[in-house]
């Protein structure tokens, strides 16, 4: 055997090589069926002395060279646009990351509702004593207005303006009030008649206006603290179950779940992506490989030169 048989079956097997690797990464039927197609005329010259060895080399540089270009090209432009979306999903797990970081969570939320209910509880049993006594002693716990600072924004109800302003309204005449705080008379006589025991039931909000609403531990009443006026009544709870309630947090855990389907949705398209073939290529390769397919290609290497004429051209277009 010459050198340049050799040297040309070499360079056959080399690209026949290539041309099995992109059939496998692409997972194109068509391409698959190319490159066996390919294994069968490389066989068929090198079992065969007698044909031209030149024609061998000559189908390779006018239809595998350039077909292996393009589907390069393709995987390229593929991996440009995985690139993308890797990129866009890496910055929506950031912005998740943020959102979590920066905010409260339900379960602190949670202990600290209990630790404000403390708070009211034993700042209403010091107002009673503060008033039955007519001292000018000051009744609130420390820090009685940090839980709403830092929850209502996240975890509070979002209310009318005008919801919140006909809560709040109430008669001189039916109230305590001394420089510290205003509350309703029934309601000191039923928090005196259950030792003050209440707890937490949620907050609600209108912009910067705030409310707490509590409710008795044992009978289904509930009342509000006005942390503006320091302001305590009667509650109709009716009034919220009314209502279609949402937070601030509920917008952002449902923000936070469109961003986690989003990137979803990008890791499915990822997969896609890395194997897209266009479909004007498609058909392409089909018209190739029936060609390759008619043994008589090897008599007429003109027919493989315009199919391969074709597909040097899709590489200096836009399709891909």
């Amino acid at each position: 055997m010459d050198e340049n048989r050799i040297a040309i079956l070499n360079d056959s097997g080399r690209l026949i090589s290539k041309l099995q690797l992109l059939s496998v990464f692409f997972e194109e039927e068509i391409i698959y069926k190319i490159y066996l197609r390919s294994q069968v005329i490389h066989q068929l010259f090198a079992n065969n002395p007698e044909i031209d060895i030149n024609k061998l080399e000559l189908f390779h540089l006018q239809f595998t060279t350039s077909l292996i270009d393009l589907l390069k090209k393709i995987k390229k432009n593929n991996e440009k646009s995985i690139s993308l979306l890797l990129d866009e999903i890496e910055l929506n797990k950031n912005l998740v990351e943020q959102i979590h970081s920066s905010a409260y969570t339900m379960q602190d939320y949670k202990i600290e509702q209990q630790r404000q209910a403390l708070k009211i509880n034993t700042s209403l049993r010091n107002l009673y004593k503060v008033l039955s006594d007519d001292t000018a002693d000051y009744p609130f716990s420390k820090n009685i207005n940090l839980f709403s600072t830092r929850f209502s924004h996240d975890f509070y109800y979002e209310v009318s303006p005008a919801m919140i302003n006909d809560i709040v309204k109430y008669d001189a005449a039916a109230v305590y009030s001394n420089a510290y705080a205003i509350i309703q008379k029934k309601l000191m006589g039923v928090l005196c008649k259950y030792d003050f025991r209440t707890s937490f039931y949620c907050g609600i909000r209108a912009d910067e206006q705030i409310a707490e609403i509590y409710k008795f531990n044992e009978e289904d009443r509930y009342f509000l603290y006005y942390p503006l006026k320091n302001l305590f009544l009667f509650m109709d709870i009716s009034l919220l179950n009314n209502m279609e309630l949402t937070t601030e947090l509920s917008k952002k855990e449902s923000f936070v779940q469109e961003i986690i389907d989003k990137n979803n949705q990008l890791q499915n398209t990822i997969s896609s992506v890395k194997k897209t073939i266009p479909s004007e290529i498609k058909s392409l390769l089909v018209d190739n490989y029936k060609k390759l397919n008619d043994i008589n290609f090897l008599t007429s290497i003109s027919d493989i030169d315009v199919q391969a004429n074709i597909l040097k051209s899709m590489l200096n277009t836009d399709i891909i």
